[in-house]
C-alpha cells in the first residue's frame, strides 16, 4: 500500500491500476482513455464485458470532454452536489472507448469527494474508470485492507497500487440517476436520495431504466459467502427459531441481543450508521466462517433505502464465482 499520490498518478499514466479510495467505496482505477488500461481493470475483477464503468472526473468542468449533450436539470443536480456520491448516466461523447460504456450510447461520470483521489485526478489531467476495487459482484471495499485481502493475488505487485485513504465515509456505492432526456431516473440508490433529486430539479423521479444497464444493477451483487438474510425488526423471532447453527446478526443498536447463538457484526446507531459499517459486517462474517448472516433492515427512508437494496441483492444468492 502506499499513500504518495505522485506514485499513483505515474502508474495510471504508465496503464497500470491503483485501488483509490472515494467516499463511497474503493475504486479500481485506470485511465479511463485507454484500451490496455481499461481491459486491465476487467480481467482484475473478472466483470463482464457488456457490464458499464463509471468514468470519475476531477471536477465538473471535464463533464463537456465526456458527453456534449447533458440535459440542463442534469447540470444544476450536479453542479449541486459535485464533487459528492453522485453518477449521472448521460450520452456519451464520441471519443468514449465501448469499454467503457458496455456498447451503450451512455456514460456515467461522478466526481468523487475524497481529497487524496481529487489530488489524483487533478495531477493525472484526464478521466480514470473506477468500478468498486473487488471481484466482480463481490462485496465492496471499504478500506485499503479489503482491497488487498482480495486482490492482492491479482494486482502486478510491481505496478499496480493501493493508495491507502482510511475507511470509506459513506459506506455504499454512489447513487446513479440516467440523465438523457427530460427525465430524471433513479437507476441505483445511493446517499443521494430520490427527494434531494427531486428538489434540486424540480422533476419527479423515475424508477424506469429504458432497458439501460448501470453499475451494480444486477439481481444478485454485493455478496459474501455467507448467505444474507434479510429481515424487517417485527419479524427476527420467527426467522431466529429456523436457524440451528451460529449466525451472525448485523441489527441496529436499539435491537436487543437474541436468545440464540449468534456473533454480532455491527450495531449501527443510525441509517448514515449502518451504511457505512455494512460491507465490513459482511466481510467480518466471511473471515469468521459464518454460514449465515441475519441483517435487520433499516427503515426504508434517505440513505436506509441503499442499505436496504444492497441486502436484497446480497441475498439474492451467493457471491459470483471469481
Amino acid at each position: 500500500m502506499t499513500k504518495s499520490v505522485g506514485d499513483a498518478v505515474e502508474a495510471l499514466r504508465n496503464d497500470s491500476l491503483v485501488a483509490l479510495p472515494t467516499e463511497t467505496v474503493y475504486g479500481l482505477a485506470g485511465n479511463a482513455a485507454s484500451r490496455t488500461a481499461v481491459a486491465k481493470i476487467f480481467a482484475a475483477k473478472g466483470r463482464p464485458t457488456s457490464h458499464p464503468v463509471i468514468v470519475h472526473l476531477p471536477d465538473v468542468d471535464a463533464v463537456p470532454l465526456w458527453s456534449h449533450s447533458v440535459p440542463s436539470w442534469a447540470m444544476d443536480l450536479v453542479e449541486q452536489l459535485w464533487p459528492g456520491p453522485l453518477t449521472v448516466i448521460v450520452p456519451r461523447g464520441s471519443a468514449v472507448l465501448d469499454a467503457i460504456t458496455g456498447g451503450q450510447p451512455t456514460v456515467g461520470l461522478r466526481v468523487p469527494a475524497h481529497p487524496l483521489t481529487l489530488r489524483v485526478l487533478h495531477e493525472f489531467g484526464g478521466g480514470l474508470a473506477a468500478p468498486s476495487a473487488n471481484r466482480y459482484g463481490q462485496v465492496s471495499p471499504t478500506t485499503a485492507q479489503h482491497v488487498v485481502d482480495e486482490l492482492g493475488t491479482v494486482l502486478d505487485p510491481t505496478h499496480d497500487l493501493v493508495l491507502d485513504g482510511g475507511r470509506c465515509p459513506v459506506g455504499v456505492e454512489s447513487t446513479i440517476v440516467g440523465a438523457w432526456d427530460d427525465t430524471p431516473r433513479l437507476l441505483r440508490a445511493g446517499a443521494v436520495t430520490a427527494e434531494q433529486i427531486a428538489a434540486i430539479t424540480g422533476r419527479e423521479v423515475s424508477m424506469a431504466t429504458d432497458g439501460v444497464r448501470a453499475p451494480g444493477t444486477t439481481t444478485t451483487h454485493y455478496a459474501p459467502r455467507a448467505q444474507v438474510v434479510p429481515v424487517e425488526s417485527t419479524d427476527l423471532g420467527t426467522v431466529l427459531s429456523t436457524l440451528t447453527e451460529e449466525f451472525g446478526l448485523i441489527a441496529p443498536a436499539h435491537v436487543p441481543p437474541p436468545d440464540a447463538d449468534h456473533r454480532r457484526l455491527a450495531s449501527p446507531s443510525t441509517d448514515s450508521d449502518y451504511a457505512h459499517v455494512l460491507y465490513a459486517a459482511l466481510r467480518e462474517a466471511d473471515d469468521q466462517h459464518l454460514p449465515v448472516v441475519v441483517a435487520v433492515m433499516p427503515p426504508d427512508t434517505g440513505v436506509g433505502h441503499a442499505v436496504r437494496d444492497r441486502l436484497m441483492r446480497a441475498a439474492a444468492g451467493e457471491a459470483t464465482a471469481p
